[in-house]
């Protein structure tokens, strides 16, 4: 709901990217439920991911656009999306492990993607009523979609580690969703001599995902360390009761 409420009044190219701060929550919200201090490197890749998210989105300035897409736009970028996500499934078929996580990381991010922009598309049909809405394909299309892209992340999970397939999630799902503003909704980014800084944002996204990817709060490996005042190699139960 609060992501409709977003797209409702904002870019396509702003909000998507934006929710890469959930690592960013994740590890706060971990860190502070199950007691455990980030160290230096998670500390720098927190800091990494927010200074690149910034820099991207400062240096892009993406515009709002439409509140639907253009008449006709949807044929072609759904049968190029089409053909991209398949041709990432047959990959993922070919590759195990690690790779395959991130192939099929990037395939779930092109969807959750499309899903954010057909959602997008069904809160600029909203004021004109439910009854439009309804006999819309818009709404059904976003359904479909989610749930196919929410199947793909299961599987990517299923194939490997969290650090394989984190980075190509959140990137796929920043990078396909300002493509998909600027295709679909005309949204804009500034080009030009902001191309630098705007790559510089995206490496440091990059470099600060992998390494909260491998954060213990973030991956889930808190319950798996040795609590504070535990002896390594025994179980906290023995720490405690040795």
């Amino acid at each position: 709901m609060l992501q409709a409420a977003a797209l409702a009044v904002g870019s396509l190219s702003l909000v998507q990217p934006l929710l890469a701060t959930e690592l960013l929550f994740t590890l706060m919200l971990g860190s502070v439920v199950f007691h455990w201090r980030p160290d230096r490197i998670t500390w720098l890749s927190f800091l990494a991911l927010a200074a690149g998210l910034a820099l991207f989105l400062g240096a892009a300035a993406p515009s709002a656009g439409r509140a639907t897409a253009e008449a006709g736009r949807w044929i072609p970028v759904g049968i190029a999306l089409a053909c991209l996500v398949t041709v990432l499934l047959v990959v993922a078929r070919l590759v195990t492990g690690p790779p395959r996580a991130a192939v099929l990381g990037l395939a779930s991010a092109v969807l959750f993607a499309v899903t954010a922009a057909l959602l997008k598309e069904v809160t600029g049909l909203y004021p004109q009523g439910l009854a439009v809405l309804a006999s819309d394909w818009t709404p059904y299309a976003t359904a479909a979609t989610g749930l196919a892209a929410f199947g793909l992340l299961q599987l990517a999970f299923h194939a490997g580690t969290l650090v394989a397939s984190q980075p190509a999630l959140t990137l796929g799902d920043a990078v396909t969703s300002v493509a998909l503003g600027v295709a679909l909704f005309g949204e804009e980014i500034a080009l030009g001599v902001r191309l630098l800084p705007e790559a510089i944002g995206i490496g440091l996204l990059a470099a600060g995902t992998v390494g909260l990817a491998r954060s213990p709060a973030v991956s889930g490996k808190w319950d798996t360390e040795p609590a504070h005042g535990t002896v390594p190699g025994r179980g906290r139960a023995q720490a405690e009761h040795p």
